[in-house]
Formats: C-alpha cells, sequence, structure tokens
C-alpha cells in the first residue's frame, strides 16, 4: 500500500499464500535478506525493514483496513488511534512493468522491454535467478531503468537445473494433460517462457528479437559455468 503523495512503497508479508506460491513467511523473509546482502547490479530495488511501525488509523482507508485485516491479522495491531505493524518493507515506488506497457508509445514499449531482458541477463551474470518473471514484478523507473521488486520466489542461478521439454513418446504422451515426464523443485525449462512471461504478441515479438536466447537452456547454462 502507499500514499499518493508518497514516493515510497509498504509492503507486507501475508500470513497465507494462495496457489500457486509455495513459500512460506520465513523463507520470503530469507529472500529479501538475501537481496539486502547480495550485489544487486542496479536490478533489484533496494528495500528497508521496519519492525512495529505505528502510523495514524487515520490514514487508512476502509478498504485497506479490511484486506490487511483479512491478509495478515497476525501482523496488525490496531487501537484507538494507531495501527501498529509487526513488520514491513518500504522500497521506491515505480510503476509495474506491465502497466507502463499498456500506455506506452512503440519505441517506448520497445526500450523497457530491451530493459526487460537486460535486466534479466544482468541478474542472471551475479548468480540470482528471479523466479517469477512476470511483467508485473518488474517496474520501471523514472529514468526508464527496469528493476525486478518481487523477491517471494528468487534463488541462486546456480541452483537451478535448466532443461528442454523432452520430445513425446508417442500420441498419449502429446495429448496428456500431465506432465510425461519428471520435474523435480529446481527444474526450468525456459522454452516454455514464452508461454506466460509477455501476452501481447507485439510485445512478445520485440521481446524475442532483443532477447530470443533466454528462451533457450543454452544461455543460461552457459551463464552457470561462467558463475
Amino acid at each position: 500500500f502507499t500514499l499518493p503523495s508518497y514516493n515510497m512503497v509498504f509492503k507486507m508479508i501475508r500470513d497465507r499464500f494462495a496457489p500457486p506460491k509455495n513459500v512460506t513467511e520465513a523463507e520470503v523473509k530469507e529472500k529479501y535478506e538475501l537481496v539486502n546482502m547480495h550485489d544487486r547490479v542496479g536490478r533489484m530495488t533496494d528495500s528497508h525493514m521496519f519492525q512495529n511501525l505505528a502510523l495514524d488509523l487515520d490514514r487508512f482507508s476502509p478498504e485497506l483496513l479490511e484486506e490487511l485485516k483479512k491478509e495478515a491479522p497476525s501482523k496488525i495491531k490496531i487501537t484507538e488511534d494507531k495501527i501498529e505493524i509487526k513488520l514491513l518493507y518500504v522500497e521506491k515506488r515505480m510503476i509495474p512493468l506491465n502497466i507502463y506497457l499498456n500506455q506506452a508509445s512503440d519505441q517506448e514499449a520497445r526500450e523497457v522491454i530491451d530493459e526487460y531482458g537486460k535486466a534479466i541477463k544482468e541478474l542472471a551474470a551475479v548468480n540470482i535467478f528471479p523466479g517469477d518473471m512476470l511483467l508485473k514484478n518488474f517496474g520501471v523507473t523514472r529514468l526508464k531503468r527496469v528493476v525486478f521488486y518481487d523477491y517471494d520466489e528468487i534463488g541462486f542461478l546456480t541452483d537451478y537445473n535448466f532443461r528442454r521439454i523432452p520430445e513425446p513418446r508417442d500420441d498419449f504422451d502429446e495429448l496428456s494433460s500431465e506432465p510425461y515426464f519428471h520435474v523435480g523443485p529446481n527444474d526450468i525449462f525456459p522454452e516454455e517462457f514464452r508461454k506466460f512471461l509477455i501476452g501481447n504478441a507485439a510485445i512478445r515479438s520485440i521481446f524475442y528479437e532483443l532477447h530470443g536466447d533466454l528462451y533457450d537452456t543454452t544461455f543460461w547454462r552457459n551463464t552457470q559455468k561462467k558463475l
């Protein structure tokens, strides 16, 4: 949540995570600590942690209060005129990349999509795999730099196994709704990125032109070897 006149964002950890997310509160805290200690190469936003932060209750809309009571009841304590928040992170506010693209010109879209690909590659170069690389998890700064800010699923690049999808053995495999091959918890299939990273066909085409190597295991495995 944020204030219209304030250039920072307050981020809290939910008490429960809805599927398909499969992380715990402790794991999210560890991810933020990892980012705090790691080389961010200018591609991960700084976050500052606050504990037991008291804010004026009258600054909170009824809708926000209901949301906090529903999603993070263990993190808040409400008194007569204050709300005390057990734990939150404060980050610089940016325009989410997916929202920026909705109003961008063709040239602006091309520039930030190039930045998006560069951000992923520069993070990989310092051994960071973002995990959830959807456009909504990246922001555009006032200098048009694309920065990653959702740390729930990040990990060290060298901990992942980048694989190609095996060829189906028969028609049953090809038509099966379930994977016909074993998938480990750290297995990543880059060729699947093109199915869900970018919905807009024109933007997807630009990304493929500029950073199509991210859809292939070769880029990821070579980066692991360099690391």
